[in-house]
């Protein structure tokens, strides 16, 4: 029960959509459109191709009028005394019955009086002894009076080709053993028949007739048909019909149509529309003997002794090639005889009414199979567990075929089940692609989108460990944050609030620029370019994204003093910036539950001290030297000391970062950078009073800029003061050591 009530928990829209399709795949199968019956047949093709009937031994031969025949007998059509003879010698030979897969419909145009009238030049006593001669058609009917021939008829589809009405020649006697199965047959309008005088020796008449599928390739053959109201034979069991006594046959049928044809005694099992699957074996010349060997006398003795014999032709020009499932193309008058070696060896291919009960049942319950298998089993067992099933019923359809002869649709219930299971995958992967992109919305409010992407698109990268690579890295923190947060400690809502707009603002910023959100420690953010992902031009998007961060905090200022309450108190924030390059380890650092994707290094414990550095100097973004450097000729960038920071006992240069290209440009900044650049010459070679002069002119310079100066120019003030207060002595490296971060 906990089972069942987690699969109904499970079973969501996409598996309502499976449900539905799966009924329509139903209905297609009930439809049962030619596309679908076409690969149907092509894998009935590929079994029989796979595993042909093989020939065995059976009293059938083909009297085949082929191209030697032709060639030593006369071109084509013969005259029917040659017929006759061929008739006369096969009966004397020891044939049982001949059965004809050509239609003497037409008077002879080679009978002797025929010749004669349509020759008047002919001398007249000529003429008299022709016209005296027997009439050919008549010769060959007196042939057959002494042996037993079906002759041959063939179907017409339209009831308006204008054929000649003629007698109707005997009929045979028939019965129906159940339900009159006459609605479910393949049903001709006409027939063309053989001339009275043949037709009314003949001791059966049998239809020829075999229609393609619908892609050109002659599978079945119907054994029983219906032309204009009467119940005939194919050409094959009327053969046997007539070779076994010539007695009435029966039709077994029931609600579904014709189970089959009693003849000679045996039921012979055809489809409910009265026709039959042969199981093909390879053409073989060892059916068939040359006509012209017949009629010339050149068989071995006791060749056609007990043979069931069919005259047909295989000769090029005749034209009477079918395509077969084997492949290969084959003589009309073959695909009868196979049909009656099959008969004769009970190895006719069956596909019973209830077969098609069988396939829509196996399509419902191996569909419904899969969309229950689904909410149960992962994607890689559900894939396994699809070609699983498409393979075990394959084989099953194939070994149907070899054991049972039985033809089990292999196509279409596993298509079926593919399709059903590949839909399920793809809502699945939908679902799940939905899922990450959620999870890359939020994950990357933390950190990079493209290092969510990378993650997401390669797990394997979610293990401890890291690289070496250089990094640009940032840190930024709000300067007099302790006095904001004591502000709103009854409102603490209210600093949540606050904070989450300022770190918005900086995470645009960053992410703007392609960087990397390390991590937020409180009121402070840490950031990197140039990881996960190669950034060739970091030290640039690093530096342009300080400078937006410095611009969007001054707008968040604004928009906040514009919004808040009359009386209300508006807390300014005011952000320092830090900013390093160097070589780092990047990667996964932490325990094997718990890691981050952050740098280590010393480059990044310089840019956090130099961010710390930031309210010394009264600088809103400080740069290492590293940084600077790539970026001195593009942005408006000032040095400011060498010092030492805390835990640090190499001295680093340090820079402001002020603007971009269009402020280095201004004639005015270039004014304050070289007075600024003086004054620290001046300073660090010893030289006090040019160095307080050049702090003075530094001083003049700065005011049309309207940047704040004040803290930067009042610490080397204070310093030059305390300087000639205490004297540094001539061993002095000019290098300021910072005692606080």
């Amino acid at each position: 029960m906990k089972t069942l009530r987690w699969l109904v928990t499970k079973f969501d829209w996409a598996r309502t959509i499976a449900l539905g399709l799966l009924v329509l795949l139903l209905a297609i199968r009930i439809w049962d459109h030619e596309f679908v019956e076409t690969f149907r047949n092509q894998a009935f093709d590929l079994f029989q191709q796979t595993n042909p009937r093989e020939a065995g031994q059976y009293p059938i031969t083909i009297i085949d009028v082929d191209d030697p025949s032709i060639e030593e007998i006369g071109q084509w059509p013969w005259p029917r005394t040659v017929f006759a003879d061929l008739v006369t010698k096969t009966t004397q030979a020891g044939a049982v019955a001949i059965a004809f897969d050509i239609v003497f419909a037409d008077p002879d145009r080679l009978s002797p009086e025929v010749i004669a009238e349509d020759n008047k030049t002919l001398p007249e006593e000529v003429r008299t002894a022709l016209q005296a001669l027997p009439n050919s058609d008549s010769v060959l009917a007196e042939a057959m009076t002494r042996s037993r021939v079906i002759v041959g008829e063939t179907s017409v589809r339209s009831a308006d080709v204008g054929l000649a009405k003629r007698a109707e020649g005997p009929r045979v006697e028939y019965a129906f053993l159940g339900p009159d199965p006459t609605p479910m047959m393949l049903n001709f309008p006409d027939l063309v028949q053989n001339l009275p005088q043949i037709d009314a020796v003949a001791s059966g008449r049998g239809i020829f007739t075999v229609r393609p599928d619908s892609d050109g390739v002659f599978r079945r053959v119907p054994l029983v048909m219906s032309v204009q109201n009467q119940i005939r034979l194919g050409l094959s069991v009327e053969l046997l019909r007539v070779a076994t006594g010539g007695g009435a046959f029966a039709i077994k049928s029931n609600q579904a149509g014709i189970e089959g044809v009693v003849v000679a005694r045996q039921l012979i099992e055809t489809s409910n529309d009265g026709r039959v699957w042969p199981y093909f074996a390879p053409s073989s010349r060892a059916r068939y003997v040359s006509a012209s060997d017949v009629l010339k006398g050149r068989l071995p003795p006791n060749r056609l002794a007990g043979q069931l014999v069919f005259v047909g032709t295989s000769a090029i020009g005749l034209e009477d090639f079918r395509a077969t499932p084997l492949g290969v193309p084959m003589a009309g008058v073959e695909i009868h005889a196979q049909v009656l070696e099959n008969i004769l060896g009970k190895s006719l291919l069956k596909r019973p009414s209830k077969i098609y009960g069988i396939e829509l049942v196996t399509i419902a319950s191996l569909g419904l199979m899969m969309i229950a298998m689904m909410p149960l089993l992962g994607a890689s067992w559900t894939l396994l567990a699809t070609i699983v099933v498409i393979v075990g019923y394959i084989s099953a359809a194939y070994y149907a075929f070899t054991s049972q002869g039985t033809l089990l649709d292999p196509t279409y219930p596993a298509f079926s089940v593919g399709l059903v299971a590949m839909f399920l995958a793809t809502m699945n992967y939908l679902r799940e692609e939905r899922q990450r992109r959620r999870i890359r919305g939020a994950f990357g409010q933390y950190v990079s989108p493209d290092l969510v992407n990378q993650l997401s698109d390669n797990p394997d990268r979610l293990i401890l460990g890291g690289e070496r690579r250089p990094l640009s890295i940032l840190f930024s923190d709000v300067r007099g944050f302790t006095t904001i947060s004591e502000s709103f400690k009854d409102n603490p809502g209210g600093l949540t609030l606050l904070m989450n707009r300022f770190l918005t603002v900086l995470s645009d910023a960053i992410l703007h620029h392609g960087g990397t959100i390390d991590k937020f420690m409180g009121d402070a953010v840490m950031a990197f370019w140039n990881a996960p992902l190669d950034h060739p031009d970091h030290v640039r998007s690093a530096c342009l994204a300080a400078l937006k961060m410095r611009a969007d905090v001054e707008a968040l200022n604004e928009k906040n003093a514009r919004q808040a309450e009359p009386g209300e108190v508006v807390h300014r924030i005011d952000v320092g910036i830090g900013i390093n390059t160097g070589d780092c380890v990047v990667g996964n650092m932490g325990s094997k539950t718990r890691f981050d994707y952050t740098a280590l290094g010393d480059a990044v414990n310089l840019a956090s001290r130099l961010e710390g550095q930031s309210k010394t100097y009264g600088i809103d973004i400080i740069l290492g030297s590293a940084t600077a450097a790539p970026v001195q000729s593009e942005f408006a960038v000032l040095e400011l000391d060498l010092i030492r920071v805390k835990g640090k006992t190499e001295p680093a240069q340090i820079f402001g970062l002020f603007g971009d290209e269009t402020l280095r440009r201004n004639p005015d900044f270039a004014k304050l950078a070289e007075a600024n650049q003086r004054m620290l010459a001046a300073y660090r070679a010893q030289q006090w009073d040019e160095a307080e002069a050049q702090l003075r002119a530094f001083e003049t310079a700065r005011v049309s800029l309207e940047i704040d100066f004040e803290t930067y120019i009042t610490l080397y003030r204070d310093r030059l003061a305390e300087i000639r207060k205490n004297p540094v002595g001539p061993d002095w490296d000019g290098v300021f050591t910072a005692t606080s971060k």
